[in-house]
């Protein structure tokens, strides 16, 4: 629903889908996604109805974390194509009208990036090794620097061979992380930011915007008993409340000065921060007038199935945005955690859910981020561990992220599901029993979750556009989520029971209904 009123600002109310680049389209039938496949699938998301696609890295990497490992910033990796590619899928979206926003990784670069090559060619304290967090290990370089742990599982240092010296590696270690205090690191990045933004993307999606400065001490973390040090989480279960490592001040600075690039490219610029913080109040410090536009917005996305849940989340989102200026992002799933049909409860009940909270969150103000497959209602899959590559579970983490990647299913009765020319599984494997969820086998069918989904995304743009960032919560029991914005009155129903519907005419629904509203389903009336 790109504002017609304001246009240079589009992504305040878009809807923004985003693809994994290795499981979207293969176009060369070596079982990878690649950004030919993603070009020739290009028209379903015109016909689906979003605003724009955000991709995530395609840059030349080792390929350790699936290119969140960058080996160089300007360049395509020869696994997703070239620069011709890049600039064939950029021209194709504008003849589309979709915007392409592209994933940026500033944190930290792959180890077999040019600089972290020479810096381990250098000498300690050499100006190669000062783009990095290089430190000296404790009890005569035997043991890390301090305790801080890898997001990924396992200490956050790695030792340089049998040297006293360690590197940070928030992450893997396969990727370094910069050392922000260094000059030369913001250099480079701004010219990163240029290059892509000369060849015409229309943004930028900021991995662990949050991450880039530490205390510049280094110093441990206090952990407190109740998150073990060595006890791995996923980033999203890491918030504590000592955090050395995450949210320091000096980064708000980084973004003030990436606005001003921004800005010189054209008001129709943007980027967004992929900012886990401890406060809706300290991610909203990230999407001030002057940094950057956007921050995606997890607390929905870690709400259980629950009306009461669902309303402080909403109520929470919007009082944080507003004394900024800015307005809300929603998002459900995307490629780092289980897909929101299975967080649902799996099956039949996870996917009325699925599409229940999709559908009220598609009401709200503010921007909408839809993951790549699930306007199929897919649910995550359960990869067997011989073809794990998620190197969370690698590192012994216990968890991982492989099974919300598993390539598209686009058409057939068997995998690939013509996800390339190639007739074998691609390089995460798909489920035998997809064939009624391929985007063929639910276009045009009534009452698909593919159909469901852009009946919504219509709705969208024909009732509230131009309905303002106005939302009046509305009290109509324990078990039910309402509330009213423009002419819409939407009601969720979470209970186990059917509830009474307000009067008003209804514009669209995620399930059937006749009379009261049945449980795990969201209904719009107008009126």
């Amino acid at each position: 629903m790109v504002s017609t009123t304001d246009d240079h600002r589009w992504w305040r109310d878009a809807v923004i889908y985003e693809v994994y680049v290795r499981s979207f389209g293969d176009a060369d039938g070596d079982g990878v996604g690649d950004l030919a496949g993603i070009t020739e699938r290009l028209p379903h998301l015109k016909w689906l109805g979003v605003d724009a696609v955000w991709i995530t890295p395609f840059y030349t990497s080792p390929q350790h974390d699936h290119g969140y490992d960058v080996a160089d910033y300007c360049d395509v990796d020869p696994l997703f194509g070239d620069l011709a590619d890049a600039d064939a899928l950029l021209a194709r979206a504008r003849e589309l009208g979709l915007r392409v926003i592209v994933d940026l990784v500033p944190n930290h670069s792959s180890s077999e990036h040019p600089w972290f090559r020479a810096a381990l060619a250098a000498e300690p304290g050499s100006p190669e090794r000062a783009r990095y967090l290089f430190r000296t290990g404790r009890q005569g370089g035997e043991q890390p620097p301090n305790n801080w742990e890898s997001v990924f599982g396992g200490p956050a240092w790695t030792r340089v061979g049998e040297t006293d010296q360690w590197y940070l590696n928030l992450f893997d270690s396969t990727q370094p992380d910069f050392d922000w205090r260094n000059p030369e690191v913001g250099d480079m990045f701004e010219g990163v930011l240029r290059f892509w933004l000369d060849r015409g993307v229309d943004g930028f999606r900021v991995d662990v915007a949050h991450g880039l400065f530490k205390e510049e001490s280094l110093r441990d973390q206090v952990v407190p008993e109740r998150a073990p040090a060595g006890e791995t989480r996923a980033m999203v279960e890491r918030t504590l409340d000592d955090e050395p490592m995450w949210d320091q001040p000096e980064v708000h600075d980084v973004y003030r000065r990436w606005a001003k690039v921004l800005d010189e490219h054209g008001p129709d610029r943007m980027a967004v921060a992929e900012a886990w913080t401890q406060t809706p109040e300290s991610l909203a410090r990230f999407i001030r007038p002057d940094e950057l536009d956007q921050a995606f917005n997890f607390a929905w996305l870690l709400a259980d199935w629950s009306a009461a849940a669902f309303a402080q989340v909403i109520t929470d989102t919007i009082a944080a945005v507003r004394p900024v200026d800015s307005t809300p992002t929603w998002v459900l799933s995307n490629h780092d955690v289980i897909r929101h049909v299975t967080r649902y409860g799996g099956g039949t009940t996870g996917l009325a859910r699925a599409r229940a909270a999709t559908l009220a969150m598609l009401a709200l103000p503010g921007a909408s981020y839809i993951y790549q497959g699930e306007e199929l209602g897919l649910e995550e899959v359960e990869v067997a561990p011989e073809h794990r590559q998620d190197p969370t579970w690698h590192r012994g983490g216990g968890k991982f992220r492989d099974g919300c990647r598993v390539p598209m299913p686009w058409a057939g009765g068997a995998p690939p599901y013509d996800f390339g020319p190639g007739s074998g599984q691609p390089w995460l494997p798909q489920p035998l029993d997809w064939a009624d969820l391929t985007v063929a086998a639910q276009r045009g069918t009534p009452g698909s979750t593919l159909e469901f989904y852009r009946s919504a995304l219509a709705a969208r743009r024909a009732e509230l556009a131009g309905a303002g960032a106005d939302v009046e919560m509305l009290d109509a029991g324990p078990d039910v989520l309402a509330f009213r914005r423009g002419d819409v009155t939407v009601v969720l129903n979470a209970g186990d029971t059917a509830c009474a519907l307000p009067d008003g005419e209804v514009v669209i629904a995620s399930g059937p209904v006749d009379g009261d509203l049945p449980p795990d389903t969201t209904v719009w009336l107008r009126g």
